[in-house]
C-alpha cells in the first residue's frame, strides 16, 4: 500500500474570526504575509522529512481561502520535484473546468515530470462549487470542460511529431507542441476525484485511479461501481492500485495523545462548512438528480454511514463518530493501524492511502511527531493487511495503449 502525505497547508490564524464564511469573501487583509511565508517554509519542511521518512506526497489547490495556502499545486508540486528524493508526487488536483489555458498545464506537468525524474502523479479535478466565483466561470458543464481540458493535456504529452491544431467546444489552439515532454511515457498517471457511482464508472472506463475523499465506509458502493465498471471495460478485475481513499489521521504515543491532536481533524471538518449560502451550491454545477438527492437530505453533503450502516453527518459529528465512520484514523500506531484494517475488510482491496496527517493548527512539533508515529508504528505493517498489491504492468500496458 502506498501512503500519501497530505497537508492543505492551512492558515489557521484567520479560522476563529466569528461569523465569516471561510471562502471567497473574508478579506485578506487578515493575512499576515510575513506568517504565511514561515507558514510555507515549514510546510516544504514537513514534505521534506515525509519523504525521507518514505512517505510520497499529494498536494492540492484552493481560493480565496485560509484553509489552505496552496494558490497553485503544480507550483507546490515544481518545488517538491527539486527538494525531494524519491516520493511520488501527486497532484489532487489541478481544476481543469476552472483553468482558462490547459495547453499551459500541460507544459507545467511536463516540466515537473522532468526536473523530478518522471515522479509526477498528475490529478485532474472539476474543482469545488465555490471556486466558480472565484475563478469568475459558469458551474454549468464543468465536467465536460474538464474532460475536453484532459483531452487536449494528453495529446499534447503524446504527440511527438510536430505542431498539431486543437479545434474543442471549449478550448482552441492553432499550434500544440510543447516543450518538454514528459519523462514518464506516454504520460504520468492520470488520477481522477469523484463521490459519486457515476463518476466512479467514468474513471473506471478510461482505466485512471479513481480517488474518494471522506466518503468512510460509504466507499463500498463507490469502490464496486468502479470495479464493475472496470470489468466491464477492459474484461479483468480491477486492479487495487486504481483505487485511492483519503482520510484524516490523529496519532499519538497514547490514546489520550491522539485524541488531543484530533481537535484540529474536527476543525478541518467543520471549516468545510463555513461557506456563504451562495457560494454553496451555485446552479448548474450539481445535475438535477444530485439536487433532487441533496432537497431531500436537508445538506450538500449525503451523511456519512458507520461500519455498522448508522449515518453521521460530517459537519456535526463528534470524533468518536468520525472514528467508526472511517473518516478520521485515531489512536496509538496499533489503533490506527487496525482501523485502516477494519475500512479495507469492508470496501475492498485499494492500495493508495493519501493521509492527512497535518490538519488546521496542528503545531510543527506535533506534526513531525506524528509523521515519525505513522511511518515506523503503521507504514511496515499495511502490507500484512493483505490484497493491496496492484497490478502496475498491466495499468502501464492499459496507459500505452490508451495513448
Amino acid at each position: 500500500m502506498r501512503v500519501f502525505y497530505f497537508t492543505e497547508q492551512a492558515y489557521p490564524d484567520a479560522w476563529p474570526l466569528p461569523d465569516q464564511s471561510l471562502r471567497i469573501t473574508l478579506p485578506n487583509r487578515h493575512c499576515d504575509p510575513q506568517v504565511a511565508h514561515d507558514l510555507y517554509k515549514r510546510y516544504h519542511d514537513e514534505w521534506m522529512l515525509a519523504d525521507e521518512l518514505g512517505y510520497h506526497i499529494m498536494v492540492n489547490e484552493h481560493h480565496s481561502t485560509p484553509t489552505c495556502l496552496s494558490v497553485s499545486s503544480n507550483i507546490s508540486l515544481a518545488i517538491l520535484a527539486r527538494i525531494t528524493k524519491q516520493a511520488r508526487l501527486l497532484t489532487l488536483g489541478v481544476p481543469m473546468a476552472n483553468r482558462a489555458d490547459p495547453l499551459r498545464v500541460a507544459e507545467e506537468l511536463s516540466m515537473i515530470d522532468v526536473i523530478s525524474g518522471g515522479r509526477l502523479e498528475m490529478g485532474f479535478v472539476r474543482g469545488v462549487p465555490y471556486e466558480a466565483a472565484a475563478a469568475v466561470n459558469s458551474p454549468l458543464r464543468m465536467m465536460d470542460r474538464l474532460w475536453e481540458a484532459h483531452d487536449l493535456v494528453l495529446k499534447a504529452m503524446t504527440t511527438h511529431d510536430g505542431p498539431f491544431p486543437f479545434e474543442g467546444e471549449f478550448f482552441n489552439y492553432r499550434n500544440v507542441n510543447i516543450w518538454p515532454r514528459p519523462l514518464q511515457q506516454p504520460h504520468p498517471p492520470v488520477w481522477i476525484t469523484g463521490s459519486s457511482p457515476r463518476s466512479m464508472a467514468a474513471t473506471a472506463e478510461r482505466g485512471y485511479v479513481a480517488a474518494t475523499f471522506l466518503t468512510g465506509y460509504g466507499t463500498k458502493t463507490l469502490f464496486d461501481a468502479y470495479r464493475e465498471a472496470w470489468r466491464k471495460a477492459h474484461a479483468s478485475e480491477a486492479p487495487a492500485d486504481r483505487m485511492a481513499y483519503l482520510g484524516l489521521c490523529a496519532i499519538g504515543t497514547t490514546e489520550a495523545e491522539a485524541r488531543s491532536r484530533a481537535r484540529h481533524c474536527l476543525d478541518t471538518i467543520a471549516s468545510n462548512s463555513r461557506i456563504g449560502p451562495a457560494f454553496q451550491n451555485p446552479p448548474g454545477y450539481l445535475p438535477v438528480a444530485d439536487n433532487v438527492r441533496i432537497m431531500k437530505a436537508g445538506a450538500v453533503r449525503p451523511p456519512t454511514a458507520t461500519k455498522s450502516g448508522r449515518a453521521v453527518k460530517l459537519s456535526s459529528a463528534s470524533l468518536d463518530d468520525l472514528i467508526d465512520a472511517g473518516v478520521v484514523f485515531c489512536g496509538t500506531p496499533q489503533q490506527v493501524l487496525e482501523q485502516i484494517g477494519d475500512l479495507r475488510h469492508v470496501i475492498g482491496p485499494f492500495s493508495n492511502l493519501l493521509m492527512m496527517i497535518q490538519c488546521a493548527g496542528l503545531s510543527h512539533e506535533d506534526t513531525v511527531d506524528s509523521l515519525h508515529l505513522f511511518a515506523e508504528g503503521v507504514m511496515p505493517h499495511l502490507a500484512s493487511l493483505g490484497g493491496e498489491v496492484g497490478n502496475m504492468a498491466a495499468t502501464q500496458a492499459l496507459r500505452v495503449k490508451q495513448a
